[in-house]
């Protein structure tokens, strides 16, 4: 073990070094410094177990010795050696974590037994450190698959039990808070989308960063897509820093944002979940539009704008697709986005939720124009596109690629039209044979203008829609003529007349015989 005596009187130095039992304490190397400042080097360099130390001194007194030692040393123990019985000096070594406070002149028994306590505490302190740190290697040793699935499993448990927290290597603490880090499909790119390799790589950073101050273990969660989960038992600034860290340390090593935000603190492991979820809805409702030099979270953003829905937008929508009016499209487009973005906040729920009713939309016009479409199986590659390298959403891009896809859907509605019109125009005649159809209704219902109807049907067909309704309307009748029992006013108004002397007159004048006729005339065929 080492020791490291500050105090800026070489006799008060001398005088330790003379009184203590060193090698019975199992301490072999002792250094001295003047001073806070050198004993800040010494610290560095040699990592010293115990330490005496002065309160009054030149340069670095102290208490503020004391301080760094506790933020950047805190496994050392420290006694403080001074000539000041005073009771602000002494709250100060007890508020930074000073094991005594010896007063001068030294008495060799309470320096000796004093020793031997910071000594015995220190091995008891260093033995529970080498087991926390043997249980968290255990787990960053394990198959990464096992350790996923064995902290995902932590995580979603409402009862946690004892043995496996030391499975785990997850000690007991005040506080437990779970942070979010989220694997967007820009970072996958970065791995030409190797899922698995990016997991393990961006772990192996984040692991390691948390191992070397014992902070906390992130693994791959499991039950949501794109996510890896910190379980952190340190204090909130501790957390903060680390986060910081981590998202700089990333940014180096991806050249990529990765958004991470944390929860609340918990009392206990077995309420993670809450914590997760606090984390979680911090992350949808961070503003994608915000540029962030550091896009670390950890509190709920406050006055967010309500969540708004494209599906009110759905009526404008079709009348524009239907339309076929290029101009209208890109008008409307540029609305709904300047309507989203009104208040330059685009959150990763708002972003979700019109991304994913727009999809509804657009397979609904597919579906009803029976136009082949291309299914998107996965939104974070869709999203990739999209986001900058700082972590923002390029706004402008999105809505070009709205409006490329709503022009070529509009370009294959006219491209069916062309084709296969005429014959759905057919099938709506059949199938409303009974009803006097308009060449105004077939325009409002196909969205061709009157002139054209009239004209291809005609070239389609060789016959116009009026005669070819009156057509289909007595070959209807011939069929029902057939059965003896119909009446002939009947018979008319199944077809679509109203006027059953007036059907006498279309039937002659198309079939060149009455209908009473032309029943006669079955009956003889019949015979």
């Amino acid at each position: 073990m080492k020791a490291l005596i500050i105090d800026d009187e070489k006799h008060v130095r001398e005088a330790i070094k003379l009184l203590a039992d060193w090698e019975q304490n199992g301490i072999d190397q002792i250094y001295e410094a003047s001073n806070g400042e050198e004993a800040i080097h010494y610290i560095k360099k040699y990592k010293p177990e115990i330490i005496f130390s002065d309160m009054k001194m030149p340069k670095v007194d102290g208490t503020q010795l004391l301080k760094w030692i506790k933020e950047n040393q805190s496994s050392s123990k420290t006694i403080v050696v001074t000539g000041y019985d005073d009771y602000h000096y002494m709250r100060k070594a007890i508020h930074f974590g000073s094991a005594d406070y010896l007063l001068k002149p030294i008495d060799p028994e309470i320096l000796n037994h004093a020793l031997e306590n910071v000594v015995q505490e220190w091995i008891k302190e260093e033995s529970d450190r080498k087991q926390k740190m043997s249980n968290y290697q255990l787990i960053n040793q394990m198959k990464p698959i096992y350790r996923d699935r064995v902290l995902t499993q932590f995580l979603n448990s409402n009862v946690i039990k004892e043995d496996l927290e030391n499975e785990l290597g997850i000690p007991l603490a005040e506080n437990y808070t779970i942070a979010l880090v989220q694997i967007n499909g820009k970072i996958l790119q970065a791995f030409r989308n190797d899922r698995d390799l990016t997991y393990f790589s961006i772990l192996n950073v984040i692991n390691e960063l948390l191992t070397n101050r014992n902070l906390g273990i992130a693994f791959r969660y499991l039950s949501n897509k794109g996510e890896i989960v910190i379980i952190y038992w340190a204090d909130r600034e501790m957390i903060i820093q680390s986060l910081t860290q981590i998202y700089d340390t990333l940014y180096q090593f991806l050249e990529v944002s990765c958004s991470i935000c944390s929860g609340n603190p918990v009392k206990d492991s077995s309420m993670l979940s809450k914590s997760y979820e606090e984390a979680k809805q911090i992350l949808l409702g961070s503003n994608l539009l915000e540029k962030k030099k550091i896009r670390v979270y950890c509190k709920k953003e406050t006055d967010v704008p309500s969540l708004k829905s494209l599906m009110a937008y759905s009526a404008d929508i079709k009348l524009a697709v239907q339309s076929g009016d290029r101009k209208l499209v890109s008008e409307l487009v540029e609305q709904i986005i300047k309507d989203y973005t009104s208040e330059q906040y685009l959150s990763i729920q708002q972003l979700n939720q019109l991304e994913n009713e727009y999809l509804v939309i657009s397979q609904r016009w597919y579906k009803d124009y029976q136009i082949p479409q291309k299914t998107y199986t996965d939104m974070e590659q869709r999203m990739a596109l999209f986001l900058n390298k700082d972590g923002t959403f390029n706004i402008e891009a999105y809505k070009q690629k709205i409006m490329r896809e709503m022009m070529v859907f509009i370009k294959r509605i006219a491209e069916k039209k062309k084709t296969n019109i005429m014959s759905e125009i057919e099938k709506y005649l059949l199938g409303n044979f009974h009803r006097d159809v308009k060449l105004q209704e077939l325009s409002e219902h196909f969205y061709i203008s009157r002139e054209y109807i009239s004209r291809k049907f005609k070239q389609e067909f060789q016959v116009n829609i009026s005669d070819y309704l009156v057509n289909v309307r007595i070959e209807k009748a011939k069929n029902l003529l057939k059965n003896s029992k119909l009446k002939i006013y009947d018979i008319a108004k199944m077809v679509g007349y109203q006027d059953d002397k007036y059907f006498r007159k279309v039937f002659k004048k198309t079939a060149g015989l009455t209908p009473n006729e032309y029943r006669d005339h079955l009956k003889e065929m019949q015979k």
